[in-house]
């Protein structure tokens, strides 16, 4: 598409890509909508498990099993991105998500009725589903971002993923929140069927997209058109680095696997602390979102991530030292509102906060960096060891925080992951490659070097 008209000077939130292009208005929309849900269920599936185990490690087990699925759905899924038409390929992963979502309806009324004769469930169809919610999501979220160049003029890619970050940010507040209110009133398996309802706005979004085929000569799916899309990789330093950091910032610093035991102890509060503590981190997503309008004119995009993912690993160390000061203060923890420590709750939330509102930052411009560098025929695949890394990697973290926990204390993980994200991105982001003689904080978005 034609590049649109410069733009104009501003602070707030560029709308003009949802203008440009009913299309992505439509899929952006119904992607608001139906994310809430999802964020529900991912909130949701991590209560159902701790009241079963009352574990730390089981809950970061949903992450941890699913990480190899997951690894597979990612670079198999944005190599069919890349082959056949990307609606339809969007349409089936959709179903396959909506799918899981009842089976977890099912999985959370069985337990439920169990519970009430004295019994329990087993917990591994939980894991056997959302795996399988995982693995559609990871195709599905690979497919909608590599769409997205052939919806929307190239210099309104930053101000979509600006506007995107609106989106997962509302998704991440009230989804957590409402996750949390739901499960303590009306249970965990209304909960999860709540989510399946909400599905159904961002399927019409998906519907009712346009054809969206293979540019140029057809391929066959299959093991070389994926080892094309990995050659390009080795080939395009910027892009691996993004890759690289990101990885760095998400297995060190996610103390989300830690919510629920904080719930019960430290901070109080139960299932409400944790959807509280999971919405103060997309607070500031959406304080970021909101206020982006320089994004298009910000042209070192790799100086950005640099320093913005180096401001989450403070953030990370902050929320550790607030756990460790808070969990020596003698204090009573109960369930409910009424049983919150209102002090580590407020610490807390404002340490997630600027985690949220930095590493918004840092993906407004990694998102930026691999649409415009990456050229079509490849962005499928890119996309999807993308979505590997930011689903991936998470689930890594949650491996890393939970073990850590239990070898030590609640604190321990986000004290000293902070640390060392700070750590490596100095390093990692002053490297020169040889093959471009430059390093990854000399990209400039006016001339994207992949």
């Amino acid at each position: 598409m034609p590049d649109s008209p410069a733009p104009r000077q501003r602070r707030l939130v560029d709308l003009a890509p949802l203008k440009a292009s009913p299309a992505f208005a439509r899929l952006w929309l119904g992607g608001a909508v139906s994310g809430i849900g999802a964020q529900m269920s991912i909130v949701a599936v991590g209560l159902q498990i701790y009241d079963m185990t009352e574990s730390s490690f089981a809950v970061g087990l949903v992450g941890g099993i699913a990480l190899v699925p997951m690894i597979v759905a990612g670079l198999w899924g944005g190599m069919l991105a890349d082959v056949f038409d990307r609606r339809r390929l969007l349409i089936l992963s959709s179903l396959v998500a909506w799918s899981s979502t009842l089976a977890l309806v099912a999985l959370a009324t069985w337990d439920a009725v169990l519970v009430s004769e004295g019994g329990r469930a087993p917990v591994w169809p939980f894991y056997v589903v959302t795996t399988l919610n995982a693995v559609a999501a990871t195709i599905s979220s690979a497919t909608r971002t590599a769409l997205v160049g052939r919806i929307l003029p190239a210099d309104m890619i930053s101000r979509a993923a600006a506007l995107n970050g609106i989106a997962f940010g509302t998704t991440l507040t009230v989804g957590p929140a409402l996750a949390g209110v739901l499960a303590a009133t009306i249970g965990l398996a209304w909960t999860f069927a709540v989510d399946a309802v909400l599905f159904t706005f961002g399927f019409l979004g998906v519907w009712m997209l346009p054809a969206l085929p293979r540019l140029g000569e057809k391929v066959q799916a299959g093991w070389p058109v994926l080892r094309e899309g990995l050659g390009f990789l080795r080939r395009a330093p910027n892009i691996r680095m993004s890759f690289i950091v990101d990885i760095v910032a998400m297995t060190f610093g996610r103390p989300y696997v830690l919510f629920p035991a904080l719930g019960a102890t430290i901070v109080g509060g139960g299932s409400l602390t944790v959807g509280a503590l999971t919405a103060a981190g997309a607070v500031g997503t959406i304080l970021v979102s909101l206020f982006s309008g320089p994004v298009a004119r910000v042209h070192r995009h790799g100086v950005a991530v640099a320093r913005a993912i180096t401001a989450f690993g403070v953030f990370a160390a902050l929320f550790g030292v607030a756990v460790a000061v808070m969990g020596v203060i003698d204090h009573e923890a109960a369930p409910g509102w009424g049983g919150v420590y209102w002090p580590a709750l407020i610490l807390c939330g404002l340490a997630m906060v600027g985690m949220g509102a930095s590493d918004e930052v840092s993906a407004i411009f990694r998102q930026t960096m691999l649409i415009k560098a990456v050229p079509d025929g490849l962005r499928g695949r890119l996309q999807g060891i993308f979505i590997v890394v930011v689903t991936g990697g998470p689930r890594v973290g949650d491996m890393y925080a939970g073990t850590l926990a239990v070898a030590t204390a609640l604190w321990c993980p986000p004290l000293l992951g902070g640390i060392a994200i700070v750590g490596l991105i100095a390093v990692l982001t002053r490297l020169r490659n040889p093959r471009i003689g430059a390093s990854f904080r000399d990209y400039d978005d006016r001339h994207p070097v992949p």
